[in-house]
């Protein structure tokens, strides 16, 4: 039985890493950690575009070597979607090999974390204003309807989102 890939997606500051890991604590999976985020810690300058093409790397590196040692999920901070959003706002493109693996890629089921939680301040963040972090969401619902993947939209307090969460993956596997 091949093994369910299911991806937590959605604007910075939406609690995708907490979800992430509580659901694979919950089902006693492994979970894929957003690599962007450790990448950009140990880098001493700021990033720039070319940086986007060795995080994008780097996630589906730790994805392709997680799905080894899941049993029948394997969780997911994030995919290359973000990075194309993140790609496209900041600088108006996205790399050929980006949008390749976005085609290549098959999951089974979109998290997409909504704006209804407040912000919390990080370095790593960029984009605190309200409107456009609706903006950001918008778009994300836009990419993923675009998969054909199924999808849930999860909102309310980060325990609504955990059982909205649980309650689909139930439903689904």
């Amino acid at each position: 039985m091949p093994i369910k890939k299911i991806v937590v997606v959605g604007p910075e500051s939406t609690g995708k890493s907490i979800l992430t890991q509580a659901l694979a604590a919950a089902f006693d999976e492994p979970w894929v950690w957003e690599f962007a985020r450790v990448y950009l810690e140990r880098l001493d300058r700021p990033y720039v575009y070319e940086d986007l093409l060795q995080i994008a790397a780097g996630q589906l590196r730790e994805e392709d070597e997680k799905v080894k040692r899941a049993k029948r999920m394997l969780f997911i901070d994030t995919d290359l979607h973000v990075i194309k959003v993140w790609s496209d706002i900041k600088y108006g493109i996205t790399d050929p090999w980006i949008e390749e693996q976005l085609l290549d890629r098959k999951y089974d089921l979109y998290l997409l974390t909504d704006v209804d939680v407040p912000w919390e301040e990080d370095p790593q963040r960029e984009h605190k204003d309200q409107n456009m972090r609706e903006q950001l969401f918008n778009i994300y619902l836009k990419l993923i309807k675009s998969t054909g993947v199924p999808f849930e939209i999860i909102s309310g307090s980060y325990d609504e989102r955990f059982a909205k969460a649980m309650m689909k993956i139930r439903t689904m596997f």
